[in-house]
C-alpha cells in the first residue's frame, strides 16, 4: 500500500468512529433532527430486536423520542468497534460496515432533578451500514441486536440498622 492509500484508510476510519459517536450522542441528548442527519435520505433503522419497530430513519427518530421520554437519562457506551470497508459487491470503497458491541443505561431523574440509579440495563451489538456520500460518510442502515435486558428491582431495599 502507498502512503496515500494508507492515510485515506486512516481518514475514513476516523471518520466512521466518529458517525457511529454521533450517533450514539444524539440519541442520548435527544438531538433526533441531528439523528436523522446521520442517515441517507434513504436510510432506515431497525430496533426491533429491542421491542422496538423497523423503519425510515425519520419514523425511528420519532419512535425513540416518544419511547425514551420515560428514560431522560441514558448513555449509550459503544465498544469493540470492528470496522470493514467494501462489503457490497464490486465496491470501490465507498461502503463500510461498522459493528459495536454497546452497553445502555437507562433511568428516570431523582428529587430535585438528580439523576437516579437505572431503571433498565441492556446490551448487545449495533450494526451500522455506511456509504460514502458527497457530504461524507451517512448511514444507510443501522440493525440493534440486543441480546440482554436488566431491569431494576422496584422493591425496597431491606433497612439496616
Amino acid at each position: 500500500m502507498t502512503q496515500r492509500v494508507e492515510l485515506a484508510t486512516v481518514r475514513d476510519r476516523l471518520a466512521l468512529d466518529g458517525l457511529v459517536t454521533e450517533y450514539a450522542v444524539a440519541v442520548d441528548d435527544g438531538e433526533w433532527e441531528a439523528y436523522r442527519g446521520l442517515f441517507t435520505p434513504e436510510g432506515r433503522a431497525d430496533y426491533r430486536s429491542a421491542g422496538g419497530i423497523e423503519g425510515s430513519a425519520g419514523a425511528v427518530a420519532g419512535w425513540l423520542a416518544e419511547s425514551f421520554a420515560v428514560f431522560p437519562v441514558r448513555q449509550h457506551l459503544l465498544v469493540n468497534r470492528r470496522i470493514r470497508f467494501g462489503i457490497l459487491e464490486q465496491d470501490r470503497g465507498d461502503t463500510a460496515e461498522v459493528q459495536a458491541d454497546y452497553v445502555n443505561p437507562m433511568g428516570g431523574t431523582g428529587p430535585e432533578g438528580m439523576s437516579a440509579a437505572p431503571d433498565l440495563l441492556c446490551g448487545g451489538r449495533c450494526v451500522f451500514s455506511v456509504l460514502r456520500t458527497e457530504d461524507g460518510w451517512r448511514l444507510s442502515e443501522v440493525v440493534v441486536r440486543e441480546k440482554w435486558r436488566r431491569v431494576a428491582d422496584r422493591r425496597a431495599a431491606p433497612v439496616i440498622n
